[in-house]
């Protein structure tokens, strides 16, 4: 009798194709258990795109702001002495620091300490509202980099007369919308009619809550001594720090150890650093977010298993081999969470942007957040598949099958 050998066949390979059309099977027949496990993921990755793209928008707004306000601004303001007074600086001390090579601007404001700012007569003496009036240079405003909001500067005119103009905060405080000849407050018990309104000085703060009048008149009728408290200079920038050395020393040469120089744009970018430290923690919840989105992935892909027992049983029964078993969650599984990360990228990107328009800050989503978030994404679904896989593969067709 002549034997013959029957051919052992091999499983059919899968193809991509087949791969996906059969790891979006569990997908489609519980769309209300995909979405919401999905929506865990996409919570997540917002959250870190968001936190980048706003972290990197506000950073190229500081960026913005100091290619068009400079960093070469220098302030030196009047500090205290050795017994805690308030310190003097000299009244010719911006005419000398003009004299230093490398400057090329210098200007200065000088506090009005008696001369308290009120809307009207009938504000209550006590209701200060926290603002200062300075006499200013004509030149500030170029040299600080500040810009009107509405209303002139003043000019070699109204410096003599009781013109003034204010600050972005001290217009609120004081309920000033538009500068206009009717639009006057009382400095020093003395009627001022505002002539302009500033917009916020970045590297300037202390003029936004300032009330801002001619030198002349503040010496005249203001009680201002001449003594001036800030000075600003711009200096060329490479020679900025050797600058920075010599304007205590010039300033007041008899107590340089009175004087404080300081750099304004340190300060904001001090100021970024502290958003960026929040940001940091802001990251972090994010990936506390994800973390939790990745648990929602391993239990609906745990309850899929327990779920598709027969379907599991059925397959195998028509020769899938447990490595396309595994394949077939594992797939699932990485859908799931490619789903979730994409609608995640998609909703951190759009309000980053929407925020960034809202603020007049550049939009800015870093490239790599977007391809980091796909592939934490596709790394937390391939782990949250991974149990859950290995499971149904090792389930055998009868022991699948006759499970109710």
């Amino acid at each position: 009798m002549v034997t013959v050998e029957r051919p052992r066949l091999s499983p059919a390979r899968m193809r991509p194709r087949d791969v996906m059309r059969v790891g979006a099977v569990g997908l489609r027949t519980r769309p209300l258990r995909a979405f919401l496990s999905a929506l865990g993921i996409a919570i997540g990755i917002a959250a870190m795109v968001g936190v980048v793209g706003l972290s990197s928008s506000s950073g190229a707004e500081l960026d913005r702001q100091l290619t068009a306000l400079g960093t070469n601004l220098l302030t030196i303001s009047s500090g205290t002495t050795i017994t805690g007074e308030a310190a003097q600086m000299p009244t010719d001390a911006e005419a000398m620091i003009e004299r230093i090579g490398p400057v090329e601007a210098a200007s200065s404001i000088g506090k009005a300490e008696e001369a308290k700012v009120y809307r009207s007569e009938q504000i209550p003496e006590a209701q200060t509202g926290g603002l200062s009036t300075y006499a200013a240079r004509l030149d500030l405003l170029g040299t600080v980099g500040a810009t009107l909001r509405n209303g002139t500067w003043l000019n070699a005119a109204t410096e003599r007369y009781p013109a003034a103009v204010v600050g972005a905060s001290a217009a609120q405080r004081l309920g000033i919308g538009t500068a206009g000849p009717d639009t006057q407050i009382v400095v020093g018990g003395i009627r001022f009619t505002v002539v302009g309104v500033l917009e916020p000085v970045a590297l300037a703060t202390e003029l936004d809550a300032g009330v801002m009048v001619g030198w002349p008149i503040a010496e005249a009728r203001l009680g201002f001594d001449g003594h001036p408290t800030t000075l600003y200079t711009r200096a060329e920038e490479p020679k900025l720090e050797s600058v920075r050395q010599v304007l205590a020393g010039t300033a007041n040469p008899e107590a340089p150890n009175e004087v404080d120089v300081s750099r304004p744009s340190d300060a904001l970018a001090a100021k970024q650093a502290t958003s960026q430290a929040f940001a940091n923690l802001l990251l972090g919840v994010g990936a506390v977010a994800l973390l939790v989105g990745g648990v929602g992935v391993a239990n609906t892909m745990v309850i899929s298993v327990l779920e598709r027992r027969a379907e599991i049983g059925l397959r195998r029964s028509l020769g899938a081999t447990r490595g396309q078993i595994r394949t077939q969650f594992l797939a699932e599984s990485l859908l799931l969470s490619a789903i979730g990360g994409i609608g995640g990228i998609v909703l951190g990107a759009g309000v980053t942007t929407g925020y960034a328009f809202y603020s007049g800050w550049p939009s800015v989503v870093p490239a790599w957040a977007t391809l980091g978030g796909l592939a934490a994404t596709l790394a937390i679904g391939a782990v949250a598949g991974l149990y859950p896989a290995i499971r149904a593969s090792r389930l055998s067709p009868t022991e699948a099958l006759s499970t109710p």
